[in-house]
């Protein structure tokens, strides 16, 4: 899983092919539970948004809580969702937005 690090790379990675954000902060209790379950989902690729350094994206996102997990595929939006899951429900909404 990968952080990403900049505005630039934000907008290359959501633009091709479907991938999973995780829009998280380090001082959130909640977004350190669901690091290790972000960990075991295999079935799309998953990267991480600290939303203090990439406030451009949170921002343009409308990100008001953390965790938030939103789903991209060729840039376009699939579907979001706030609070901590375990992996099965994370793959169950990946799963539903991908229908």
């Amino acid at each position: 899983m990968k952080q990403l690090s900049t505005e630039a790379e934000f907008k290359q990675v959501t633009g091709e092919g479907t991938v999973l954000v995780d829009f998280f902060a380090t001082w959130c209790g909640p977004c350190r539970m669901l690091a290790p379950e972000l960990e075991k989902v295999e079935t799309v690729n998953v990267v991480k948004v600290d939303i203090d350094q990439l406030q451009e994206a949170t921002s343009e996102h409308g990100i008001m809580s953390v965790p938030t997990l939103m789903l991209f595929q060729d840039g376009k939006i699939l579907g979001r969702v706030s609070g901590y899951m375990p992996k099965e429900a994370i793959d169950e909404f990946v799963a539903s937005k991908l229908k």
